[in-house]
C-alpha cells in the first residue's frame, strides 16, 4: 500500500492483525524487505507493518529532506494513516537512530521500542573522508558484495539473502545514500533519548563489525539504563537475515510482556577502521564462528 507523508509516497508492507502492531524500520541500504524473514516468523499472531524509507524501496526519492527529523515525520504519518492506536517500533541501524527520535518524542500509542544494531544516539564518529568512502560502498554490485562479505554481515548469507540486499542497496537514491554517512548520521540524539519512558530492547549482534556490543553499552545503555539487551552469538550488523528465527523470538517475548504487564521498570526521568574494499566503518575482529543460518 502507499502512504501520503508530506507529499512523499511511501511503500508500507502490512501483514496480520492485532494490537499492538510493530512497525519496522529499515538500515541504510534496505528496505521493507530487509524485515521479510522476521515477519514470516510473526505474522499473522501480529499485525506487522514495514515501511520503505523516502529514497529507498519502492517509496518516492525528493531529492531534500533526509534528516532523522524527516524521516520519523514520515514514520509517524504511516502511523497516522493507519490509526494505529497501540504500536511498537522495531528499528535496524539508522532506522534505530530514527526509532530513537520518535520515542524520545513520547508519541501516543508507542508502547515499546525494539532496537537491533541500532546506531548509537551520538554523531558517527569517523572523520568526512572515511563518511564519504562509505557513500561508494552502493556503487556497483562488486562493492555491495564486498561490503556484505567483509562488514555487514562477515559469516555470510543466503544466495537469495544476498541478491536481495544487493538490489536494494543498488536502488537507492542518491540523496538517500548520500544523506546517512554525510549528515543524519553526524546527528546528535544523545540529550534527547533521555526523555525515552517505554521499554527498550537492545539486540546487537557478537560480530557486528558496524555497532559492537561493546559501543551499544557505551553510548546507549549508559543513556537508556532501562534497555534490556541482548548479544546474538555469531552474529554480525544483518541480523533480520542472519538470525531471524532469534530476533522475532525476541521481539514476541518482549511485544507479550508489555501486553500482559510485565514490563520492566522505567524511571520517572529516564546512552577500528574502515573496509579497505568497501569503505564502511568496521572492527578489527577475527571472524571464527560458522556462518549463522535460520
Amino acid at each position: 500500500m502507499i502512504v501520503v507523508a508530506d507529499g512523499v509516497r511511501l511503500h508500507v508492507e502490512q501483514r496480520g492483525a492485532g494490537v499492538p502492531a510493530l512497525v519496522f524500520l529499515h538500515y541504510w541500504g534496505g528496505s521493507s524487505r530487509t524485515w521479510r524473514h522476521v515477519v514470516d516468523r510473526l505474522a499473522p499472531d501480529f499485525r506487522t507493518v514495514a515501511i520503505d524509507q523516502r529514497g529507498w524501496g519502492q517509496s518516492d526519492a525528493p531529492p531534500t529532506g533526509y534528516a532523522l527529523a524527516d524521516l520519523a515525520d514520515d514514520a509517524m504519518a504511516v502511523i497516522a494513516a493507519l490509526d494505529l492506536e497501540l504500536y511498537v517500533l522495531v528499528g535496524h541501524s539508522m532506522g534505530g537512530k530514527v526509532a530513537q527520535l520518535i520515542a524520545s518524542r513520547c508519541p501516543p500509542g508507542l508502547i515499546g521500542v525494539a532496537l537491533v544494531a541500532p546506531a548509537p544516539p551520538g554523531p558517527l564518529g569517523l572523520p568526512l573522508d572515511a563518511r564519504r568512502a562509505m557513500v561508494r560502498a552502493y556503487d556497483d554490485r562488486a562493492s555491495v558484495t564486498a561490503a556484505v562479505e567483509h562488514v555487514l554481515a562477515p559469516h555470510g548469507l543466503t544466495v537469495q539473502d544476498l541478491e536481495t540486499v544487493v538490489a536494494d542497496s543498488l536502488a537507492g537514491a542518491p540523496a538517500a545514500r548520500l544523506a546517512w554517512p554525510l549528515e543524519s548520521s553526524q546527528e546528535d540524539l544523545t540529550a534527547a533519548v533521555a526523555a525515552i519512558a517505554v521499554p527498550v530492547m537492545i539486540i546487537s549482534g557478537a560480530d557486528d563489525r558496524v555497532d559492537p556490543p561493546e559501543t551499544l553499552r557505551r553510548e546507549l545503555l549508559t543513556r537508556i539504563p532501562h534497555a534490556q539487551f541482548h548479544v546474538l552469538p555469531g552474529v554480525g550488523h544483518l541480523s533480520p537475515y542472519e538470525a531471524p528465527a532469534a530476533v522475532a523470538g525476541l521481539l514476541r517475548d518482549f511485544v507479550h510482556a508489555q501486553t500482559a504487564g510485565d514490563g520492566f521498570a522505567v524511571p520517572a526521568h529516564p546512552i577500528g577502521g574502515l573496509c579497505a574494499r568497501c569503505g564502511i566503518a568496521l572492527m578489527n575482529t577475527p571472524v571464527v564462528h560458522p556462518a549463522s543460518r535460520r
